[in-house]
C-alpha cells in the first residue's frame, strides 16, 4: 500500500532578493494549484530574518510526487536566481526515480539529502487544515 509522502527543501535567500522571491514564491504556488492537482500540500516559509526559506510538500503516494516533479527543472533555474540550497528531507518512500535524481542534485548541489522512507502511522485532515467543518 502506498503512503503518503512529505517532502521538505531548505535554501538560503540571496541577498538583496527578498521582495523579488516573494513575488515568485506566490507566483509559483499559484501555478502549482492549479497544475499539480495531485500535490495535496504547497506551503512556503520564511525564517525570522527572511534569510532561509522552507517549502513543504505533501504528495498522497509516491506517483503524486513524481507528476510533481515534472517541470521541476524550470522552476529550479528559475528560482536558483534567488536561492542556494542548504538540504532536502523526505518522509516515505518516494519512487526509484524520484529518490535517484534527488540524489543526483543533492550531490550536484553539495548539499544534505535526508531520508526515512518508512512510514509508521499518522492522518491529514485537510477540512481542519483549510478552516474548513
Amino acid at each position: 500500500m502506498d503512503h503518503p509522502i512529505v517532502f521538505i527543501s531548505h535554501f538560503t535567500i540571496s541577498a538583496g532578493k527578498l521582495d523579488r522571491l516573494k513575488l515568485l514564491a506566490h507566483e509559483v504556488s499559484a501555478q502549482l494549484e492549479a497544475e499539480k492537482p495531485q500535490t495535496l500540500a504547497f506551503l512556503i516559509y520564511l525564517d525570522d530574518d527572511g534569510a532561509r526559506i522552507t517549502f513543504v510538500h505533501l504528495f498522497a503516494n509516491p506517483a503524486a510526487m513524481d507528476l510533481h516533479f515534472r517541470g521541476a527543472d524550470k522552476r529550479s533555474r528559475t528560482a536558483s536566481e534567488f536561492l542556494d540550497p542548504v538540504g532536502w528531507e523526505i518522509f516515505g518512500q518516494p519512487s526509484d526515480a524520484a529518490l535517484a535524481e534527488m540524489r543526483k542534485t543533492a550531490t550536484s548541489a553539495g548539499a544534505a539529502l535526508t531520508i526515512q522512507p518508512d512510514f509508521a502511522a499518522g492522518f491529514v485532515r485537510f477540512a481542519q487544515v483549510m478552516g474548513e467543518t
